[in-house]
């Protein structure tokens, strides 16, 4: 900044008074103590431990680009799920896991599950790409697929229709709630009177 500028500027402060620089005294925040962050600490601790012996980043079966991936689990009705394959049900939510390491997918899959499950959504979409650039091929495309039937809450799979981006993505469908399985159970009773 040119001399005369900073003349200038300095000349417009003088007479300010500057701010007090008052602390702020911690105010205590509900659900804030010592107890409930180790608890939240703890239960956050667990979940790490636990994610990386379901959802493994070593051994994968490698797919190709254009494989199609279908998984179904036992229970999961033939009807429901021929609908989640031909892209019948609303997709709820979206992840979109272009860009993302092996690592930061993963915990992105794992977060975005959570959620779902959270905000009771039963159908989805993964978007993992199709890997056709990169080294090894298909790489997260494989990853993801063999995470999803690791996962207690996935019911069941499939590689999407072209339109919702074909063999790059795959519909989801996850497990009711239980509050859910419960409106379902009393509308199914009043049905039957």
């Amino acid at each position: 900044m040119p001399s005369s500028e900073w003349s200038s500027f300095i000349g417009e402060l003088e007479g300010l008074t500057p701010l007090r620089q008052d602390t702020l005294a911690s105010v205590a925040r509900p659900g804030q103590d010592a107890a409930s962050l180790e608890t939240r600490r703890a239960a956050a601790e667990a979940e790490q431990r636990a994610a990386p012996a379901c959802l493994s980043l070593e051994n994968v079966t490698l797919l190709k680009p254009d494989d199609l991936v279908s998984y179904k689990k036992d229970g999961v009705q033939e009807g429901v799920f021929r609908k989640l394959r031909l892209g019948k049900y609303p997709c709820e939510a979206r992840l979109d896991l272009h860009n993302h390491t092996v690592a930061q997918a993963r915990a992105a899959l794992l977060g975005f599950i959570r959620d779902c499950l959270r905000l009771e959504l039963r159908s989805v979409v993964v978007v993992h790409g199709k890997g056709e650039r990169s080294r090894p091929q298909a790489l997260l495309k494989s990853y993801v697929s063999g995470w999803l039937p690791q996962l207690p809450e996935v019911l069941a799979c499939h590689s999407t229709q072209r339109a919702h981006g074909g063999s790059g993505s795959l519909y989801v469908l996850l497990r009711k709630s239980e509050r859910a399985k419960q409106e379902t159970r009393e509308r199914h009773q009043s049905r039957l009177g």
